[in-house]
């Protein structure tokens, strides 16, 4: 007989899967598609399945229940959290190999935790200030090639900085949710910032892809629909759902850890599906990054 809960270890590897291979989607819907559109049409497509599982899992309650600092919150954090997030993601990978881009996200709980102990006063100890370090060495060392350094002396190029520039956005995001957010559930915050940040995108598509947003959807080939249909409900709303049944019957320091997978999967897949090559900077930071997140969640969970 299986153990209890086997089920959540599972969804947790499919969510790490799936966030690993949602940087090669992303690689070759750009391919096809202007970045703000494509960006667009993914949160338009994951804010329906969303908003159906929030209602049939909460009801309506907790969206009446939300008062205007709330929302304000909301507001705020899908701006930072979802739109300027999605934007930047999507012209990072224009520029930026889809195996490179997903060590980006060992750099993501970085300045979170920094300005929690700044902010907040949480404490650090040495295993998540050594775990941080050797993640960020790791990211930086696969994404200049071997050399972290360049990132001082103008050494990287423009998908770099695009990358580091969803770092910030992620960090706003955590920080707006645990300022302002507060006593929402994670679902409710999940699927309203999703919804206010593709009502963002689209209306930014608009404006700025004008007459070609819609030329550009009537021409969307069948893959790149597929692709991002995969995108939406798999790497959107099925990893939120599978993170937080993780949180729920595992732990948060549990379900986190497999935070680790993510840019495994995602050089991986780059390289089977995708076929990029596997330089040696990109395989040694990849190392750097696991063992870092591994070792920042095991001190986490012991301090």
């Amino acid at each position: 007989m299986m153990p209890a809960n086997t089920r959540y270890h599972a969804q947790l590897v499919a969510m790490a899967l799936l966030w690993g291979a949602n940087w090669s989607w992303g690689r070759i819907v750009v391919q096809t598609l202007p970045p703000l559109t494509a960006a667009a049409l993914r949160f338009l497509l994951a804010a329906a399945p969303l908003t159906l599982w929030l209602l049939i899992r909460e009801g309506r309650g907790p969206l009446r229940a939300l008062h205007i600092r709330q929302w304000l919150g909301l507001m705020a954090a899908a701006a930072c959290g979802i739109c300027a997030y999605a934007i930047f993601f999507m012209l990072a990978l224009k520029h930026v190999p889809a195996g490179k881009a997903a060590t980006i996200v060992a750099l993501n709980p970085v300045p979170s935790l920094l300005l929690a102990a700044w902010l907040f006063k949480e404490k650090l100890n040495g295993g998540i200030c050594c775990g941080m370090a050797l993640a960020v060495l790791g990211a930086l060392t696969a994404i200049t090639r071997g050399y972290p350094l360049a990132v001082f002396a103008g050494g990287v190029g423009t998908g770099e900085y695009l990358l580091l520039t969803t770092v910030l956005c992620w960090t706003g995001y955590a920080l707006i949710g645990r300022i302002l957010l507060r006593g929402i559930s994670p679902l409710t915050t999940t699927t309203v910032t999703v919804l206010i940040g593709a009502l963002m995108l689209f209306a930014l598509a608009l404006v700025f892809d004008g007459d070609t947003f819609w030329q550009d959807v009537w021409r969307i080939p069948m893959p790149t629909w597929g692709i991002l249909v995969a995108m939406a409900v798999g790497a959107t709303m099925l990893c939120y759902l599978w993170y937080f049944d993780g949180i729920r019957h595992l732990g948060v320091g549990t379900a986190s850890a497999y935070m680790a997978l993510v840019p495994v999967f995602g050089i991986g897949i780059a390289a089977l599906w995708l076929h990029e090559p596997l330089h040696v900077s990109l395989l040694a930071g990849g190392v750097m990054v696991v063992s870092g997140m591994l070792l920042m969640n095991y001190a986490g969970r012991r301090g």
